[in-house]
């Protein structure tokens, strides 16, 4: 029983932390973390395949680099090392952003008339207790999302602004 207590525990000051980083993110980072959050409203669909096939590229990349690196010689697994360490920061980059704007978008649907941050962790909330829902959570939500949020952040790097004359 009190595993059970205390998994409820950590996973309420997980949210806590994730709705405090997602919150300095958006403060932060305010146009690029808008951005993407426009990108997921308009192509939610486009976004699920960019981010899917960008993750699975750069993610079996760096799994091949580190697995290389830990048979090898001390100088080879520094050289190895190193741009799977890059990789893997970008692609957390790149997902940080992405959640930052798929809990702001829904914080703004669940709660329209509230400010901006309590919209923010109130999406933090939902979104984390439901990736924390055994299996269906785990296992369609959460990659569901942080696929989303990766192509979104990819196409709003490379999608121009509209100017109106």
């Amino acid at each position: 029983m009190t595993d059970i207590l205390r998994m409820f525990l950590i996973i309420i000051l997980l949210t806590l932390a994730l709705a405090a980083f997602f919150l300095v993110i958006g403060a932060l980072f305010t146009n690029r973390a808008a951005k993407t959050q426009r990108v997921i409203m308009a192509m939610p669909g486009r976004s699920f395949g960019v981010g899917l096939v960008n993750f699975a590229f750069f993610g079996v990349i760096a799994l091949v680099l580190f697995s290389v690196a830990e048979n090898a010689g001390s100088l080879v697994k520094v050289i190895l090392t190193i741009p799977a360490l890059l990789i893997t920061a970008a692609l957390v980059i790149m997902l940080s952003f992405g959640l930052t704007g798929m809990v702001s978008l829904l914080g703004e649907r669940i709660l329209p008339e509230v400010t901006s941050w309590k919209r923010t962790a109130f999406g933090t909330a939902v979104l984390s207790f439901a990736c924390a829902f055994p299996f269906a959570g785990w296992f369609l939500l959460f990659p569901y999302v942080g696929f989303v949020g990766i192509g979104a952040f990819i196409l709003g790097l490379f999608q121009r602004e509209i100017t109106k004359p």
